[in-house]
């Protein structure tokens, strides 16, 4: 098993890299070694529009963590975001396998399988699966409280299982930016689950909460209950959202509009009030959204937790009251400056650091993995991919 783990976070604004070394001791943290970053160039809204400079922004920021972390990188953690992030969920049902009715591991599996192929047709068209998280157990009707029914008896078995999936054709190109940058896919992880590594404690996920991670061009959400994710959602909206509204709203360029949104005080006079009206209607019509799905899946004012914040877009100062005036629930920033993660420079690089966590907890307890099936396609895709090399 490697004792380096290097997690790539490629965004809209920035690709952020991380290398961890694995911890002596396994209920500590990664130690970062050294992190990296370069603007990103060839993406929006997390789509990649250019793979030759997508790949370029991936070596750069890997040469830079790779030189602090005195590494050599070859394989990497891919974090996934983008609004082709989707969620769907199914239910499966199977005969218990064995004979004296004992439910065994062997039954889990195919449960799942069940549930996979019962997915709509329109929820597979174009679409890989990159997660899939049984949430709930029910032997012969009766709901299952415990984690799994292994052990128990009965003669049927079900599942309700949560899919993430993403485009498949996005999955393909950041496998060709990827492999372009002479580096190996090891596996891909979706972004909101690999900040919640980060961001988020063992009672937040046990009580209910959500984690909103505000990247430049998107607002992702994970909701977690019963220390499972229950749901995730991508927004179209961001932080570049909120400067482009300052530098309409005052006449002012966009550079001096990301200035005031961080709080900078500017030469030229500019009413501070109409400054924060102008984030916090962005803001608000941001956190509606969220409200919006949550009261699509029951879960609105249900969360005792509240709402965690994340991603560049949280360093706004009024943003966590915000979000609790609009979603009334606790909100707050997530701490990140904890133990080994000081070494971080603030909460935008929770994606690539959790992607390390997932490396070395091979996805802890979150999902039954299959990284053969991963491994196959990213390598078919870059057979594909050279085709079209000089």
């Amino acid at each position: 098993m490697a004792n380096y783990v290097t997690g790539i976070d490629i965004g809209s604004y920035q690709v952020k890299v991380v290398i961890a070394e694995r911890p002596d001791d396994p209920r500590q943290p990664p130690r970062i070694l050294g992190t990296g970053y370069a603007e990103s160039r060839g993406l929006k809204h997390g789509y990649i529009i250019s793979i030759p400079e997508v790949s370029r922004s991936i070596a750069a920021a890997v040469a830079q963590a790779s030189k602090a972390a005195r590494v050599r990188v070859k394989r990497v953690y891919l974090g996934v975001g983008g609004i082709g992030l989707e969620e769907a969920f199914a239910r499966g049902e199977t005969v218990v396998e064995r004979g004296d009715s004992e439910i065994t591991d062997r039954d889990i599996p195919r449960a799942v399988k069940v549930s996979e192929e019962a997915l709509p047709p329109a929820a597979r068209a174009n679409r890989k699966i990159i997660h899939t998280i049984p949430l709930r157990f029910t032997v012969d009707g009766v709901r299952v409280l415990a984690k799994n029914p292994v052990g128990m008896k009965g003669q049927r078995i079900s599942v309700e299982t949560l899919f993430i999936t993403c485009l498949e054709r996005h999955l393909a190109d950041l496998a060709a930016a990827v492999q372009d940058a002479g580096l190996e896919v090891e596996d891909v992880v979706a972004a909101p689950i690999a900040a919640s590594f980060v961001a988020l404690n063992k009672m937040q996920k046990r009580v209910g909460c959500v984690l909103a991670n505000i990247g430049s061009e998107t607002l992702s959400i994970i909701v977690f209950e019963d220390s499972l994710p229950v749901s995730v959602k991508v927004f179209p909206v961001g932080a570049a959202d909120i400067t482009n509204d300052l530098a309409l709203g005052l006449k002012i360029s966009p550079e001096e509009a990301e200035q005031l949104k961080q709080g900078a005080v500017l030469g030229a006079p500019y009413p501070k009030r109409k400054i924060d009206d102008i984030i916090a209607r962005r803001v608000q019509d941001m956190f509606k959204l969220v409200e919006s799905h949550l009261k699509k899946i029951g879960k609105d004012e249900l969360l005792p937790a509240g709402v965690i914040l994340t991603g560049g877009g949280s360093s706004i100062q009024t943003i966590a009251d915000l979000a609790k005036a609009v979603l009334r629930l606790p909100s707050r920033t997530a701490p990140i400056t904890e133990g080994q993660r000081m070494q971080l420079r603030d909460a935008s690089w929770a994606v690539a650091y959790g992607l390390t966590i997932w490396g070395f907890s091979e996805g802890g307890e979150l999902e039954p993995l299959d990284r053969s099936a991963f491994a196959d396609f990213f390598k078919n895709i870059w057979r594909w991919f050279k085709k079209f090399l000089p």
